[in-house]
């Protein structure tokens, strides 16, 4: 009687143990299912670490990448493999941000119920290849990131990242040239801003200085805070906020940061999303940075200016600019047509239209309306000193057009001045977008 009753008992332990491990396999199914099936060691649809079935295609149904006899196959022309390959990705995985690697279980083609198709999904990415071509050539082989959306909708059009290679021929990975040629610098590189982190201090300044417009502020060059000298790009004489800002006067927003103080800067950082990871279709972009300086520092006047240990993540500052031509909501970014839209709200309705306003006057009357012509342009550049005594050139805004709502940004690493290097780049990729 008793062995029966060990072995009853025994029977009873194993099977709790049976039914603890089927809970535990459905519970991990229905969280992970999707990854168990993009998974590089999953020999049915990757071959060597490379998605093998399932095509990808632009805005407009230009192939991308597709498969054939079970191998990865890309775009005919060199010029859009090489434009689009952080949009893309490589055979290898190793960009996190591509299509192939990110929409791997959409490529698949799998679902709970019918597991993986046998010939795949098709991703329809919202970038338009023609436009990254533009883009690509613009840069002419400098580093750094373009981007371009529609700022109703949060699409984005436009996405390069530079340096690039072709995926059909690899690179010389001795060649300094490449280096962090994996990185997308567009979504996943946080930069010092400069001078367009000034439209940060400035809707700080709308909402919080009552007595804004009726102000004069006094540039000599130079001003004297906290036994530290911050230097200016000229001698401004006074100006009005709308001509500190067209003039990118430093002093100015350093009277400006000190107002506000240090607390308050973080706090629209934040609120503006600069600072933290945003996620785009499921893809976590870089976090910013802010560090709110004590009040009445140096630190805290140049971090105003966008300076000290600024960082900004240049998709972020694109959602940044966005919300300012769309009344204030930033629509949701994706990189998949059809599936952006909803927002939030970032700025008043009012603090956007008194910021478009001023970054229109930038163009009109300090950038020059024949940089950028037929375009109706609402602007702000900036050149971001780095450690090593180069610059970041950075230019960002939108176009003031219904019929052509487009917000962008252009970042280009040791570029030097914002306006006369980033500037042309984003002349020409809103060219050919408003051409169509």
């Amino acid at each position: 009687m008793k062995k029966v009753k060990r072995r009853a008992w025994a029977a009873l332990v194993i099977a709790l143990a049976v039914a603890l491990g089927m809970c535990v396999y459905v519970c991990r199914f229905a969280n992970e299912h999707d990854q168990w099936v993009s998974f590089s060691a999953n020999q049915h649809i990757y071959s060597g670490g490379a998605l093998t079935i399932g095509t990808v295609t632009d805005r407009n149904g230009v192939e991308l990448a597709g498969s054939a006899d079970g191998a990865r196959t890309y775009a005919a022309d060199a010029a859009t493999r090489i434009a689009c390959l952080h949009a893309v990705g490589d055979t290898g995985g190793n960009i996190g941000t591509g299509a192939l690697t990110a929409f791997a279980n959409r490529l698949a083609g799998y679902s709970v119920v019918g597991g993986v198709s046998g010939t795949g999904g098709t991703v329809t990415l919202s970038i338009d290849e023609r436009l990254n071509r533009v883009a690509y050539e613009a840069l002419a082989g400098r580093s750094g990131a373009v981007l371009l959306c529609d700022y109703t909708t949060g699409e984005l059009l436009c996405m390069v990242s530079s340096p690039s290679y072709d995926p059909l021929v690899g690179f010389d990975a001795d060649n300094s040239y490449y280096d962090g040629v994996y990185l997308n610098r567009a979504l996943s590189a946080a930069y010092a801003p400069g001078s367009v982190f000034k439209l940060v201090t400035l809707a700080a300044a709308l909402e919080n200085i009552d007595d804004l417009y009726a102000r004069s502020f006094v540039c000599t060059g130079s001003t004297e805070v906290d036994g530290n000298t911050i230097t200016c790009s000229g001698v401004h004489g006074a100006q009005t906020i709308e001509q500190a800002l067209a003039n990118s006067c430093n002093c100015a927003f350093a009277e400006l940061s000190l107002e506000l103080g240090g607390g308050t800067l973080e706090a629209y950082a934040a609120r503006f999303g600069l600072t933290e990871s945003q996620s785009i279709n499921g893809i976590a972009t870089a976090a910013g940075s802010f560090e709110a300086a004590a009040d009445g520092s140096a630190e805290l006047a140049w971090s105003g200016i966008g300076q000290s240990t600024d960082l900004v993540c240049p998709v972020t500052f694109l959602r940044y600019v966005s919300a300012i031509a769309n009344g204030g909501v930033a629509a949701g970014q994706s990189l998949l047509s059809g599936e952006g839209g909803g927002g939030d709200r970032l700025l008043s309705a009012d603090t956007a239209d008194k910021l478009r306003s001023m970054m229109n006057y930038n163009v009109v009357y300090a950038y020059g309306t024949d940089r950028f012509p037929g375009l109706t342009l609402c602007a702000k550049s900036g050149t971001a000193e780095v450690g090593d005594g180069s610059s970041h050139a950075w230019f960002a805004g939108f176009l003031d057009d219904t019929e052509h709502p487009y917000a962008f940004v252009v970042v280009v690493e040791h570029g030097g001045g914002g306006l006369s290097n980033a500037g042309p780049v984003a002349n020409a990729v809103l060219q050919a977008a408003v051409a169509g």
